[in-house]
Formats: structure tokens, C-alpha cells, sequence
């Protein structure tokens, strides 16, 4: 047994050695003729993926405003006072029977929480009484629902000629008048809807653009949420 030390012992020459090319080191055993080409993404592309993107975005936001606006809204409560917006609720037996078929009528039409019909006479002129009738319930989709019921008295009371939307107010939702017949003669038919209620207004010997404007009187003089 040899004593020479390690580091004087010949190095095995029975491999040649390494030569360093300028070619990289390939560490991967795949080979990359075979691998799938990647193509870059088309700017015509990018722009379909950012308004797809945009689209969904905007929607997301309408979906939360308008789940916003069923929550501020669906807990609206109505009341009939004594006196609003200068008229003064009719007690008498004539007026309750009245107002008790109106809501009743409405009522079957369309299922609600709590309804009620009520009659509001004018001091300064007793043939320009207004009814009123309706009631609360949840509603997704309140304009639908209101030219529904329109349609409904139509039927009842023939066309409702002229129905356009008009100023709601700042309760909002949707309100709309136009002009129907009666034993009376023509006169002016409102009603508004949102996402907690329904309300209908008759306004005998009125036009219609007053009738819109007392309307929303009536409504933020009996609405409360």
C-alpha cells in the first residue's frame, strides 16, 4: 500500500476534458421543436378581454344599485291624516263606502301587504275630490307592475289615453298620469310605484299637470320609510 499523499497521486487521464462552447447549457431533457408555440395576445384581443372586463364590472355595480335602492325602499309606510297638501280626508258614510270599494278593487289586482282607499275633498271645490287607493307590498320591478295596473283601468274605466311618466319627486320611483272617463266626464289618473309601494290617484275636474303636482304633494304628505 502506497503512503504517498492523496493530492500527489496521478490524475485519472481516462476522460478528456470538459470543453466550454459559447452554446447555453441545456438543462431540460425536452426538446423544444416539439413544444407548442406561444403565441403573444392580439391587441384586438386585449381589447374584447378589457370591455368584457368593463361589461361585467358595470353590471356588477348596477346589480349593487339597484339592490341598494329595493332595501332603501321596501320598508315604506303610508298613512291617510286629517289634512294634506290643502285637501281634507272625507269621513262621511258616502266616502268610506267608496274608498272601501276602490281599495278593495285594487287589492284584488294586486297582492299587498296592507292597502287602503281614502277620499280627499277640495273646500274650495267639492266636485274636485280626490281618490286615493293602494298600499304597500315589495315590488322588484315597480314600473312594470304600475302599467300593469293602469292596463287594469283601463278595463274597468276604458283607455287610459295619453299615460306619460312625470316628476316622482325626491322619494323617487316612478309616477305617471294621463286621462281615463268617467260618469263625470274625463279626468286625471296618476300613480306611482317603487320598491315598497302603490298608490293610484282619481282627480276629477283637474288637468293633468296639476293633478301631477298635487300627486306628488299627496305622496310625500302620506309616504314615509
Amino acid at each position: 500500500m502506497s503512503d504517498a499523499h492523496l493530492t500527489e497521486r496521478p490524475v485519472d487521464g481516462g476522460h478528456g476534458p470538459v470543453e466550454l462552447t459559447e452554446e447555453p447549457i441545456q438543462l431540460s431533457r425536452r426538446d423544444p421543436a416539439l413544444e407548442p408555440e406561444r403565441r403573444p395576445v392580439s391587441r384586438r384581443r386585449k381589447i374584447v378581454l378589457a370591455a368584457l372586463l368593463a361589461a361585467g364590472l358595470a353590471g356588477a355595480g348596477a346589480l349593487g344599485l339597484g339592490g341598494w335602492r329595493v332595501v332603501q325602499e321596501k320598508d315604506t309606510r303610508l298613512t291617510q291624516p286629517a289634512d294634506v297638501a290643502g285637501l281634507t280626508r272625507d269621513d262621511s258614510d258616502r266616502a268610506r263606502s267608496t274608498a272601501d270599494y276602490l281599495r278593495d278593487g285594487f287589492a284584488a289586482d294586486i297582492e299587498l301587504d296592507r292597502s287602503f282607499g281614502a277620499v280627499y275633498t277640495d273646500p274650495g271645490d267639492a266636485k274636485r275630490s280626490v281618490l286615493l287607493f293602494g298600499g304597500t307590498t315589495l315590488l322588484w320591478q315597480p314600473e312594470r307592475d304600475l302599467d300593469t295596473l293602469f292596463g287594469l283601468m283601463a278595463d274597468e274605466t276604458g283607455k287610459v289615453a295619453g299615460l306619460r311618466e312625470v316628476d316622482a319627486g325626491r322619494l323617487g320611483g316612478v309616477m305617471k298620469c294621463g286621462t281615463t272617463s268617467g260618469d263625470g266626464g274625463d279626468f286625471a289618473v296618476c300613480g306611482w310605484a317603487d320598491h315598497g309601494s302603490v298608490v293610484m290617484g282619481m282627480f276629477p275636474g283637474r288637468a293633468v299637470d296639476d293633478s301631477a303636482t298635487l300627486f306628488r304633494r299627496l305622496r310625500e304628505g302620506i309616504q314615509t320609510r
